[in-house]
């Protein structure tokens, strides 16, 4: 990142880093399961035969007590006939036309799926019982100016196991910590800022957002979803286990103004839509992606309403690159999927145990581990962009791969830039799904072996020991760096810089060719 904000340092005038959307989840763990349900059925003396009568009053009591609160305050509640409908509208027209300074804005009341209990009765004893099921339930959603986060949403489940949902904004966190703090040296459009008077101190306060004790701060916006939850769960006192379903970490350039990033951007773009390769998923606004896709890998170039925006996902995790407001220009990383990812952490159940780098977990323990792989992503990002406009001369990038190297004390092959299997092994490594948790061995075979997918087991060693010797070639020229304590590697500066050439290079006709050399 450090590349390309020296490169375009007279334009630029601020960097911020942070969280921008949040959705975390509230699980009443022991009840995630039927023998778990059926534990706390034993212990509130509520017969199975009995169940259906018991939860449907509990659920109304839940209802009529998660509302009183709008009630009580003369807020607005409506019953939305669709979970379509675009609720954060919705709550911003309220507020304008009924401001509150703090606290509840609004409630909703919509039904939605879920999974939920039921009992089922059969005349084969193995068969009946409770079981976990697909259904639908009314569910509330509380729309709130959080002393501490700002505007934030809220949903329950109002039905047995009382889900929780809870989405916060990070930069809508910022402005409300700057407002009272009685700084109004900013300028906010949307969710992001074209101006800062003081980006260290934001920067400082986005940085202490990170030091929250999230499992207390959700824990009461839950009571005041749910009131009642400690006198129902009296039988079995329990508290919700938070993680995290979506995460959004924004790296945002404040450009001195939108003719200056104009200038820059639709190089970038055309940079990163033609040189990084990538599968294309909707936007992560409340849908759920889709962690087994199987599909082609294709890049993706949109024009919204926000700006032009380019973006690369696999396995679930997401980078892209918009620019908004005109002057801003925001790489973000979209984490739904952690196991990709490490922490050096114990294991779960041994939190005195060893200590090793293991697949990071959703719960908001790991919070601070994603808040890093997520910046580490952005500026992998932004340093593959350092090379648009790079003044290097091509053979001066060329030269330094055209000649053998030594390895750990092996003489290797130079790189053959003409040569087919070199050119895809490049274009592949360099592709921007790889750009979040970095490639292995085996994701690469699949993509330069496609025929041979389902080769049998010695064909398929064989594979992986040949690409296994193309990454040590890579790694002998600097083009590849292996991470820590793991099978996955990652371009270096090197790499982006000789990928962006080549191709670049290979894909211009040479009557472009001579007009640049002139």
């Amino acid at each position: 990142m450090d590349a390309f904000v020296a490169r375009h340092r007279s334009a630029v005038t601020a960097v911020l880093s942070g969280f921008d959307r949040l959705v975390f989840r509230g699980t009443l763990l022991p009840l995630v399961r039927p023998r778990g349900m059926y534990s706390f059925l034993t212990r509130a003396g509520v017969r199975l035969l009995d169940f259906k009568k018991y939860v449907e009053k509990t659920s109304e009591r839940i209802k009529e007590a998660s509302l009183a609160e709008a009630t009580r305050l003369g807020r607005p509640v409506r019953y939305l006939e669709s979970s379509r409908i675009n609720k954060e509208d919705l709550v911003r027209r309220i507020l304008a036309e009924d401001p509150v300074e703090e606290g509840l804005i609004c409630a909703f009341r919509v039904v939605e799926p879920c999974m939920s209990f039921e009992y089922h009765l059969s005349s084969d004893r193995r068969e009946r019982g409770l079981r976990l099921r697909p259904r639908k339930c009314l569910h509330v959603y509380k729309y709130y100016l959080h002393r501490t986060f700002g505007l934030l949403g809220a949903r329950l489940q109002t039905w047995f196991p009382f889900n929780v949902q809870i989405w916060i904004n990070g930069r809508e966190w910022l402005a409300w910590d700057l407002r009272k703090r009685g700084r109004e040296d900013f300028l906010r459009q949307d969710n992001c800022f074209t101006r800062l008077g003081d980006p260290k101190l934001a920067q400082r306060l986005m940085d202490r957002q990170l030091t929250l004790d999230w499992p207390r701060a959700l824990g009461g916006v839950a009571r005041t979803l749910n009131p009642l939850h400690d006198k129902v769960f009296a039988p079995w006192p329990q508290d919700y286990y938070w993680s995290v379903y979506q995460s959004e970490w924004a790296t945002d350039l404040l450009f001195r103004d939108p003719a200056s990033l104009a200038r820059v951007y639709p190089a970038l773009v055309r940079h990163a839509t033609l040189h990084f390769q990538s599968p294309d998923v909707m936007r992560f606004l409340g849908r759920k992606p889709h962690g087994n896709f199987t599909g082609e890998l294709v890049s993706s170039f949109k024009q919204r309403a926000e700006g032009v925006r380019v973006k690369h996902w696999v396995h679930g995790n997401s980078i892209k690159m918009y620019d908004k407001a005109g002057s801003v220009l925001r790489i973000e990383t979209t984490i739904a999927n952690p196991a990709d990812f490490k922490v050096f952490r114990p294991l779960h159940d041994r939190p005195t145990g060893r200590f090793a780098w293991r697949p990071m977990r959703k719960g908001v323990a790991d919070l601070h581990r994603r808040a890093q792989v997520s910046q580490r992503s952005n500026e992998n990002y932004l340093d593959a962009l350092a090379t648009v406009d790079d003044l290097t001369p091509l053979q001066e990038i060329l030269d330094a791969v055209s000649r053998p190297t030594f390895y750990r004390g092996r003489r290797l092959r130079a790189l053959r830039i003409g040569y087919a299997e070199d050119l895809d092994l490049l274009r592949v490594v360099s592709r921007g799904e790889f750009a979040t948790a970095g490639f292995r061995n085996r994701d690469l075979r699949p993509l330069l072996y496609p025929r041979q997918v389902d080769a049998q087991p010695e064909r398929a060693r064989q594979l992986a020991a040949r690409l296994g010797r193309h990454l040590r070639l890579l790694r002998a020229h600097g083009l590849i760096r292996k991470l820590p304590k793991s099978h996955r590697y990652r371009l270096t500066d090197k790499g982006h810089q000789l990928a962006a050439a080549l191709f670049a290079a290979r894909r211009a006709n040479l009557k472009q060719l001579l007009a640049m050399a002139a």
